[in-house]
């Protein structure tokens, strides 16, 4: 079973980008030499990895990563920060600020 990972990058306009990959570490090289132009992290380098973590199942990674992408700014840079604690109070519906 191959290992994949959901990773966040924060890009030069404090902007978050979040992927799924099998290699965190590769994918963050070609973010970072914006090997896919016209992707959405080509023109806001450079990027910063501030988050991932691992699944051994790519659909449980996919579903993750599209959840993510919902989140607020703020839901994910508690994340980010392993505030854990705080994601359930900063869903966007009930986020103001």
């Amino acid at each position: 079973m191959q290992t994949s990972f959901v990773y966040i990058l924060e890009c030069a306009d404090n902007t978050f980008y979040t992927g799924v990959t099998e290699n965190v570490y590769k994918r963050f090289d070609e973010h970072q030499e914006g090997k896919y132009f016209g992707s959405y992290t080509h023109s806001r380098r450079p990027v910063q990895l501030v988050y991932f973590c691992q699944f051994m199942d790519i659909e449980q990674a996919i579903d993750f990563e599209k959840k993510i992408k919902k989140w607020s700014k703020a839901k994910k840079q508690a994340l980010i920060e392993g505030r854990f604690d705080d994601l359930p109070n900063l869903a966007k519906k009930n986020f103001k600020g």
